[in-house]
């Protein structure tokens, strides 16, 4: 399952992303935003991303806000969520090998489709390598 959200910001990608996804039968669970509300605050929808999570913590979670970052650090401050902001495939590809990340948060105002489209991609299909990678974070966890 994957978990998608946004704010005003990033509600025109998330459409995008969550169709793309749709049509490769992905279980989608859309926490909103469902409109353009340029009033709506991206950690109302943090908040609706983890209640989700919660619920299953084997699902992968995308979000998107203007930067990519609010969301991505209320993400993170969550028990069980490791989350990066997307910038490039490569870094997506590192962050899920070496730190088993389970979230990707985007920018809805500088991310093109084409992009996201290729770093959901490695978010999905790249393995994290265990061992020393494994101990590393465990080290870091937050109790």
């Amino acid at each position: 399952m994957i978990i998608i959200g946004a704010d005003h910001a990033g509600f025109e990608l998330k459409e995008k992303i969550k169709k793309s996804l749709q049509k490769e039968n992905f279980d989608i669970v859309d926490v909103g935003a469902f409109k353009v509300d340029d009033v709506d605050d991206f950690s109302h929808f943090v908040k609706l991303l983890v209640k989700v999570f919660d619920e299953n913590k084997e699902c992968k979670i995308i979000s998107v806000c203007g930067s990519g970052v609010g969301m991505n650090v209320g993400l993170n401050k969550h028990k069980g969520i490791r989350a990066v902001v997307g910038h490039t495939v490569e870094e997506i590809v590192l962050a899920r090998e070496h730190n088993n990340v389970n979230a990707l948060s985007l920018s809805g105002r500088t991310t093109s489709l084409i992009l996201a489209k290729k770093m959901i991609n490695a978010f999905l299909n790249t393995k994290n390598l265990s061992g020393k990678y494994e101990k590393r974070m465990k080290d870091i966890e937050i109790i």
